[in-house]
Parts: C-alpha cells; sequence; structure tokens
C-alpha cells in the first residue's frame, strides 16, 4: 500500500501554452518532488539498501548501521540536489507542535589548506539529541535529566521544506528520553499500529486468511478560520489565545447557511493555492477545499494515507498553512471554537483498517455486506471497542478549545456513539439473531426521482449523521469529535489500543470455541453474536444534538463526560493502565504524565485566557464604556439646561446601564482575581485544573456577557477592538 504514497519525481515548473501564456503544471509533475520517496531511492540509493528500506517498511525491520551509511549518502546527495543546506530530525514532542533543530551539511576542515566538505553520516540520520527536559514530560525528565533521542522513522518518508532562508531536509523521527519513555506523540502511534496488526492479523487467520498484515489507515478533515492579519493584530485574545473572548454576535451570522460550498473569496483562494503547492510537493495528497457553514470558515482534506503518514502529512501542513497565510497578510485559526455563536473547528478523523500489501479495505462492506463475514467481523468488534472504552476515547479528545466546542453548533456532543444508518442496521439486527442465514429486508439502492434529465442514482449503504461523534460512513469511521487544533495522534493510539484489545479478547473467545470443536465460522458468528448483544446500547442512529438523546444516553448507561479535568482523569482508570501496558503502548508512567500534560496544557490555556480578559477588560472595554458615560453626561447635562426633560431621562437611563454593565465586569474581575490566587496556592495539578473549569469559566462568562451587552450601547466610534461583523464578515 505504501507503495503508491508518492508518485514520480516530476519537474515542478510551469509551461507556456500554445498562445505564449503560462500556465501551471498538472499536480501530478509537482506531486512528492520534495519527498525523498520511494522513487527518489530508486535513483540515489543501492540495490541493497533500497530493499532494506522497503523490507524495513513493510516488515518492521530494523536497518543495519552499514546500510544505513548509504541511506543517509543518498538521501544527502538528492537533498543537495533539491537545493537544501541543512537538515533536521522533524518529531512531534508533546506540545502537539513539531520541533526541529537545524543543521548543516557542510562541515569546514582543520586542515586550514583543505576546503570543508558536506556530509551526513549513518549515525546523524539515525539519532539526534535534543534537550528532552524542556519539553512537556510530565515529570518523566527533571530539569537535571536533559538527554533525549530523536530517532530516524524510515516508514515516513523525508522530505524538504522551504523557508525563507533556504531549504531543509527533513527526518521524521520519534522523540525518546534516555531511560526509553516516549516524549512524543509519534513513538506510542507506531506501537499501537503494531499492536492493531497482530490483532486483527490474529482474526483474519481465523476466518481463513491467513499471513496477511494490517494497517490503520486515516483521512483526516482539516477544518479553519482565516482572518485578516490587520484585525487579528487589534485583538490580544485572538493572538494569543487563538479565540475572541469578548464579542458580540454580529446581527447577520450564519443562520441562512449560504457560506457553506459558496464561493471562495479571490484573497482566500490565492492563499489556497499557494499552501496547496507546497504541501503537494512535499507529498501531502490534498483533493479537496471548500467553504465551510460559518463565515470565513474553510475546509482541506486529503486523500486517505497509512495513519502514521497521514498524521505526519496534517502536522505539516497546519505549519505549512500558518506561514503561508502570513505571506498572503492572513492569520489561520485552528482553535475549536474561535467565535461563539457560530460552528466550531472539528479534525474530522476518517478511520479504516487495511491489508497492508495491497491495501484492501476491511471495512468495505461489499455488496451483500449480510453476507460479507469478514466485514461484520471488523465492523462489530470496533463498535464493541468503542463501547467498552467510550470514555478514554473521550479523555483522548480532551481540551479547552474542544470543551467549548463539543455538543455547540453543530458539534457532536460529549456522549460517544456509534451510528450505523439505517441498512447497516437492519443488517446487524438480522445477524444478532439469525447470523449469516436469509437475507434482512433492505432499502432499494436506487433512488427514483422525477427530474427529467437527470439519471438514476444509487444511494449509498448508510446516510451521514453529522450529530455523531462516531458514526460509520460507507465504508470507515469518522471520529468527527477529534478537535481542529489537535495532533491526531493520541486519541488514535487511545482508539487503536482499545481496538487492538477488543480483537484480541475476540480471538481468545472464538479459539476457546474452536477448541472445543465448534466449527471457525460458526465460532466467529457465534462471539461476534454475543458481543454485538452486549454492546449494541453504543448504537445510535437519531440526533445527537437532542436533549432526549442526553437522557436516553443516561439510560442506556453511556458516560457523558463534561470538561477536561473530568475526562483526563479517565486515562488513570487501573484497567486502561493494564490495557496500554499489556499491548506495550504506555508504561504506567507514561499514562500518568499524559494525564498531566493534558491537565497542564488546560492550565496554561485557561491562566492565559484569564489575563486576557482581565486585560482586555481594564485596558479596552471599560475605558470606552467611560468615554461613553462622559458623552452622555454631556449630553444630559446640555439636554436638563434646555429644559428637555424627556430626552434627559433617555439619557440618564442609558447612562445608568452602562454603568450598572460596568459594575458588573468590575465585580466579576475582584472574582476571577480570587480565583485565580486560589489556583496558584495549589500544587496538584488536577485540583489546579479543577478550580479553573468549576470557578474560572462562569466568571469568565459572565464577564463576556456584560462587555458583549456594553459592545451593543458603546458608541462604535469608541469601541477598541474589532467586532464580528470584521472579524467574520469581510470577505475582500
Amino acid at each position: 500500500m505504501f507503495e503508491s504514497r508518492i508518485a514520480d519525481l516530476g519537474s515542478p515548473a510551469r509551461t507556456t501554452g500554445p498562445n505564449g501564456t503560462l500556465r501551471e503544471n498538472p499536480v501530478s509533475d509537482i506531486f512528492g518532488t520534495r519527498v525523498f520517496g520511494l522513487a527518489a531511492m530508486k535513483e540515489y540509493l543501492t540495490d541493497r539498501a533500497y530493499k532494506a528500506v522497503v523490507e524495513a517498511i513493510r516488515f518492521s525491520q530494523n536497518i543495519s548501521f552499514e546500510v544505513s551509511e548509504n541511506v543517509a549518502k543518498g538521501m544527502k546527495k538528492w537533498a543537495m540536489d533539491n537545493g537544501a543546506t541543512h537538515f533536521t530530525h522533524w518529531f512531534q514532542p508533546l506540545t502537539g507542535l513539531s520541533a526541529e533543530k537545524h543543521d548543516a551539511f557542510y562541515k569546514p576542515s582543520f586542515n586550514l589548506e583543505l576546503q570543508g566538505i558536506e556530509s551526513l553520516s549513518g549515525q546523524q540520520l539515525i539519532q539526534q539529541e535534543p534537550d528532552a527536559s524542556s519539553f512537556p514530560s510530565g515529570g518523566l525528565r527533571s530539569t537535571d535529566e536533559a538527554r533525549g533521542y530523536t530517532v530516524w522513522d524510515p516508514s515516513s518518508f523525508a522530505f524538504i521544506q522551504e523557508i525563507t532562508t533556504g531549504r531543509v531536509l527533513c527526518i521524521p523521527s520519534v522523540f525518546i528520553s534516555y531511560t526509553g519513555e516516549s516524549l512524543d506523540y509519534k513513538a506510542p502511534l507506531l506501537k499501537s499500529i503494531g499492536a492493531i496488526n497482530q490483532a486483527v492479523g490474529k482474526t483474519l487467520e481465523l476466518l481463513g486468511d491467513p499471513g496477511r498484515s494490517v494497517v490503520p489507515t486515516l483521512g483526516w478533515e482539516q477544518e479553519y478560520f482565516v482572518i485578516d492579519q490587520s484585525l487579528a493584530r487589534k485583538r490580544p485574545d485572538i493572538l494569543l489565545s487563538g479565540r475572541a473572548l469578548f464579542g458580540r454576535m454580529s446581527a447577520k451570522g450564519q443562520e441562512k447557511n449560504e457560506f457553506y460550498f459558496g464561493s471562495i473569496p479571490e484573497r482566500v483562494q490565492q492563499f489556497m493555492n499557494d499552501f496547496e503547492k507546497r504541501s503537494l510537493e512535499m507529498g501531502i495528497p490534498l483533493s479537496s477545499r471548500h467553504n465551510e457553514v460559518a463565515p470565513h470558515q474553510y475546509e482541506c482534506a486529503p486523500m486517505f494515507e497509512e495513519v502514521n503518514s497521514a498524521i505526519d502529512h496534517n502536522v505539516l501542513l497546519m505549519n505549512v498553512m500558518r506561514d503561508t497565510a502570513r505571506q498572503h497578510g492572513l492569520e489561520v485559526l485552528f482553535h475549536e471554537k474561535p467565535f461563539r455563536g457560530v460552528n466550531g473547528s472539528g479534525k474530522h478523523s476518517n478511520w479504516s483498517l487495511a491489508t497492508a500489501r495491497d491495501g484492501e479495505n476491511l471495512l468495505d462492506p461489499g455488496k451483500e455486506p449480510h453476507k460479507n463475514l469478514r466485514f461484520l467481523t471488523v465492523f462489530i468488534n470496533v463498535i464493541c471497542a468503542v463501547n467498552k472504552h467510550a470514555h478514554l476515547l473521550r479523555a483522548g479528545i480532551a481540551s479547552s478549545g474542544n470543551d467549548h466546542r463539543l455538543g455547540q453548533h453543530e458539534a457532536p456532543p460529549a456522549i460517544i456513539s456509534v451510528f450505523t444508518g439505517q441498512q447497516l442496521g437492519k443488517v446487524l439486527d438480522h445477524f444478532k439473531t439469525k447470523g449469516l442465514k436469509g437475507t434482512p429486508d433492505l432499502p432499494t439502492p436506487e433512488l427514483e426521482k422525477d427530474i427529467p434529465r437527470i439519471p438514476t442514482f444509487l444511494l449509498d449503504n448508510t446516510d451521514r449523521n453529522r450529530t455523531s461523534p462516531f458514526p460509520f460512513t460507507g465504508n470507515k469511521f469518522e471520529f468527527r469529535a477529534v478537535g481542529a487544533s489537535h495532533n491526531p495522534s493520541f486519541v488514535l493510539t487511545v482508539l487503536q489500543t482499545c481496538v487492538a484489545e477488543q480483537f484480541t479478547q475476540f480471538n481468545a473467545k472464538v479459539e476457546a470455541l474452536i477448541e472445543k470443536k465448534t466449527k471457525p465460522e460458526e465460532a466467529v458468528v457465534k462471539v461476534l453474536q454475543e458481543e454485538l448483544k452486549a454492546n449494541e446500547r453504543i448504537i445510535f442512529n437519531g440526533d445527537g444534538y437532542s436533549h432526549e438523546w442526553e437522557e436516553e444516553a443516561a439510560r442506556r448507561g453511556l458516560p457523558n463526560i463534561k470538561g477536561t479535568p473530568n475526562a483526563a482523569e479517565q486515562l488513570l482508570d487501573p484497567a486502561a493502565i493494564e490495557m496500554f501496558v499489556r499491548h506495550k503502548i504506555f508504561t504506567p508512567d507514561e499514562v500518568k504524565a499524559r494525564v498531566t500534560i493534558i491537565l497542564e496544557n488546560y492550565i496554561a490555556d485557561m491562566a492565559c485566557e484569564n489575563k486576557l480578559v482581565e486585560e482586555l477588560a481594564y485596558s479596552h472595554i471599560l475605558p470606552a464604556a467611560t468615554d461613553h458615560q462622559l458623552k452622555l453626561v454631556e449630553l444630559y447635562e446640555g439636554y436638563a439646561e434646555m429644559g428637555l426633560d424627556k430626552p434627559a431621562k433617555r439619557v440618564k437611563e442609558e447612562a445608568e446601564r452602562v454603568a450598572k454593565l460596568a459594575e458588573r465586569i468590575y465585580s466579576q474581575l475582584e472574582k476571577l482575581a480570587k480565583v485565580r490566587e486560589k489556583a496558584d496556592k495549589l500544587t496538584e495539578v488536577a485540583d489546579i485544573a479543577r478550580v479553573y473549569y468549576d470557578q474560572s469559566l462562569p466568571t469568565t462568562l459572565e464577564i463576556r456577557e456584560a462587555a458583549d451587552e456594553l459592545e451593543l450601547v458603546v458608541d462604535d466610534q469608541l469601541w477598541r477592538l474589532p467586532k464580528y461583523r470584521e472579524l467574520l464578515l469581510v470577505r475582500s
């Protein structure tokens, strides 16, 4: 499957059309031109080294030092031929961002009579040494324990990144401490891929299809907002926290849904063209873009890839988008809820399982899903995994940004559930009692419509449910609850570990029946029926936004975990820790470290927002209110002097309204300061996070309510912050 990830190298140059005008070459000519993929490896490596890298990717085999020397030599030659002067181990520490330290290829000679040379050794390719104590570690590393290693990941192709000062060879790597703990997102993800391969590969063997390697695949959908950079710079809250902490909803917002799939403003289109071109050159297979529902909200999405490469590409794309936007005088916002009152942004993660060699999708129902035992086996086991570990999946998507988004304006709720759709729902109901015998009453796949000239078209095997956090959408599950700013590695590591656990338990039950002389197919069907009956509470095909569903979910016993502090602690469940340890994903300390980091990030976000609320209230909002009051006082005195009692009364009432709103803000700011003082005195991250969640959030909301009401009445010329109508509805 990985052979198809990178196209043959071609020239990215423009060509001249028949009328003499310049035109861009086809995407196939530029795709992957900055990637050291298989085509480049064939040209720059020896046959032995090329085969060793291929086997390392396919079969997780180690690369010898001798081979790594040849790979390093060829990779350096390719990079320099493409204009690179430096190299870096590109890795994903637990900051949620990527990290890199650039080293020059050029090495000066100690002999002054000789010229230096450019080099990249096998040792430099394999590992580098960043400071492990300067990145978040959740207590795994202290300041005096600084040694850490970045180690080359051969399964994710190296690429060249262009910056203003030149080009850099980026070598995707894992990040581990001197004592072996994982300090990044990639290492546990790779371990969970191995766990999936082992568990699901065994299941395929029980189904009579042995010797198959299995890989998870991912197609993410990245939502984001774009606003004018000059306006963003006038909003300290947006610049520092990623979201507008104040702002009254514009008189016109997304109510008419006129922006969804609408025409893209030319300035934004130019930005898209530029970041897409850079992304395609680096092997990111972007295939779609469109306006989202909210004004100035957009989405881009790639084709499916193996999950490790897909996540590398998503992290890289977010960097490219930020840099490119600023070159166009724009600011990209990946925050899950940058603007109150309109849709938030997610990173819908379309996840499936495929055979490694030929990319055969194991979640493809086929034409007769009720007879497709392999599909039913994978489909039902994933559903069961989600039911048994819903609390862990909720923990995997926990963040301050997602707390604002989940359950708001077309975002899925915090209650994890699975949507199957009408057709597959009937298939499962039939299978639960009758197995593979008979045929369920399924709806016709054709939809007849009396529309002249429009051909008959086919229905998919499921509808689309935008209210479900984890719907099945034809041949994949769409994890819609993942936040737009998230590195999806962590939650997918959790998901894949839970799925591996479910398949491992399933395999054991099937093997136990086979040992008792049950035929393999009968054993598989029997265990699937038992598992489906025990876990079907997670299936919900209705409106996940409704209050009725929240009540129904409670009756079913489904967890409804609200707030990051409550969600993160789910990972400390002893059974969860034991599962991660048994599958060799995390050690107990690594699990606890992840919880600590989630809470530390939450605290940092909340503390920053608290300080911004205080700063903006004192330096922008209250001064505007005071200036407006002064104008009202002058107006009142003028009316009173002229004996215009009725206008004077109105002005007085308006001044009193402004004064009351300002006083509300002052009193809540005093309360907010006390909350922060209380938090500062605590030492346990869980206690600090809970104080911010329980006391700080409602206080800042009170301040915002009063401030947003002030925005309505204060003279527009006195209001110091760009309003929603400028931020969201300026289309130039």
